[in-house]
């Protein structure tokens, strides 16, 4: 009877052992680790402009308050300059200066051709004038042909050929109405006017 029990129990021994052996194995699955989240990349700080950029951009800025037109005192001057250039007189029937003429455009121009610089939008006219001998059609283009022999001494003297406005009247608006050769010397001239100012 003891043997029987002996029996009973290896035989529920194997049959654990052998219960336990065909059991389905759970296989250990190998999950790749999760993917990391990548870091998160700092914003760029805003890029500094390079001093040379910051310079210009003063500059522009300089500018653009700074008038390009001149106040009332600097005008005055440029005025007075201009009146102490005086007219530059032509012999007949030509458009070359005169040595008289180099002289009267060289006082002060120096000084004219600085001034202006500093002001681009400033604007003078040089008026061509002959006297009343020949047709108008001729004296117009003398009257502008000594206009420009100025405006290209005034040039060489510094001042901005874009500053320079050239007007020939011909013989109209003479200052002498006489008939004789020293009326008719007055009028064969060139004169240096300051534009308006537009609006």
């Amino acid at each position: 009877m003891q043997n029987l029990r002996y029996v009973n129990m290896l035989a529920v021994a194997a049959l654990c052992v052998f219960a336990s052996a065909c059991a389905k194995k759970t296989v250990a699955v190998n999950t790749p680790p999760p993917t990391p989240a990548p870091a998160a990349t700092p914003a760029p700080a805003a890029a500094r402009p390079a001093p040379a950029r910051r310079q210009t951009q003063n500059q522009q800025v300089s500018q653009a308050t700074r008038s390009n037109y001149p106040d009332a005192a600097t005008r005055a001057r440029i005025d007075e300059l201009i009146g102490r250039i005086q007219d530059a007189y032509f012999d007949y029937d030509a458009h070359t200066l005169r040595s008289d003429a180099i002289t009267t455009l060289a006082a002060d121009s120096k000084e004219l051709a600085l001034i202006l610089s500093q002001y681009p939008d400033y604007k003078l006219k040089i008026e061509g004038f002959c006297d009343e001998r020949g047709s108008a059609e001729y004296n117009v283009a003398l009257g502008d042909a000594r206009a420009k022999a100025a405006k290209d001494y005034l040039v060489n003297a510094g001042v901005s050929a874009s500053q320079l406005d050239t007007v020939s009247f011909g013989k109209e608006n003479p200052v002498c109405t006489e008939h004789d050769e020293a009326c008719w010397q007055k009028n064969r001239r060139v004169h240096i006017v300051a534009e308006k100012k537009n609006g």
